[in-house]
């Protein structure tokens, strides 16, 4: 089977009083809210994909303040060239903090896989993402922020 390695962000801003995170939507998967991730490139830590990807998606940078942990599953492929191959995934997901930028400000090509970013509620992103393993994600995000 075949192994992946992909890192992500649960990046945080907090908007008049209330802590908010990154979300988006996938092109082509209107009703899906997830975080942002992609592949580790070569020589790239999870830490530095992590920032890349979130900054490329959301139009917002971030910086690293923890590793929150690690999704694991099994997907398969269904694109040319790959049709029905089994792939196990690790995705390795940090906390970040919101820099500059601003939401929706997303690089011309990144839009053939982001439809919209936007800002959710934080306290709600446990039950607005789509994917268990984000979920799960966030509210370790929102653990750490109430800490």
């Amino acid at each position: 089977m075949r192994r992946e390695f992909s890192a992500g962000g649960v990046l945080v801003r907090t908007i008049r009083g209330r802590a908010m995170v990154a979300a988006i939507r996938p092109r082509g998967r209107e009703r899906v809210w997830a975080l942002p991730k992609g592949h580790i490139d070569p020589g790239e830590s999870a830490a530095e994909t992590a920032m890349r990807e979130v900054r490329e998606e959301t139009g917002v940078e971030g910086r690293v303040v923890e590793k929150l942990g690690d999704i694991r599953y099994v997907y398969t492929a269904r694109w040319e060239g790959e049709d029905g191959e089994r792939i196990f995934k690790v995705v390795s997901f940090f906390l970040l903090r919101a820099g500059r930028g601003r939401i929706g400000q997303i690089d011309a090509e990144m839009r053939i896989e982001v439809a919209e970013a936007s800002w959710l509620p934080l306290d709600e992103a446990p039950r607005r993402l789509s994917y268990d393993g984000e979920r799960k994600m966030a509210a370790k995000a929102l653990e750490r922020i109430s800490a």
